[in-house]
């Protein structure tokens, strides 16, 4: 299973980008899907989740600004990021909690990182 992450770049403070992350391989059922970013200061943070049922959780430091949406016929979501801020700066990373064919259990795999820098 791999899983591709998009959509980082640089921005100006209050401006946007849209993060998309699809994951591909012997899959089965991916039974939801995650944001989580590295910090320059190198704390890990889960930004937002998305359950095949529809269910999200975001963090509460983000204030509603985000939207994660998820497309599970395609193993995909997107991250919807508006008024972005310094402190959103960050490597982003998604994750997929993945029933793999033929095993029965569910595993979760982690893209690469794209990167976030936002300018002041």
């Amino acid at each position: 299973v791999q899983l591709q992450a998009s959509g980082g770049g640089l921005v100006q403070t209050g401006g946007f980008l849209r993060l998309f992350c699809v994951a591909s391989g012997s899959i089965s059922s991916v039974e939801s899907m995650s944001w989580y970013r590295l910090t320059l200061e190198k704390e890990r943070e889960l930004v937002a989740s998305i359950h095949s049922s529809g269910h999200a959780n975001y963090a509460a430091s983000l204030k509603g600004r985000w939207t994660i949406s998820g497309d599970f016929a395609k193993n995909s979501m997107y991250l919807q990021m508006n008024n972005l801020q310094p402190e959103d700066a960050a490597v982003y990373y998604c994750t997929a909690a993945v029933i793999v064919h033929g095993s029965g259990s569910i595993a979760v795999y982690w893209g690469q990182g794209t990167l976030v820098t936002v300018s002041s």
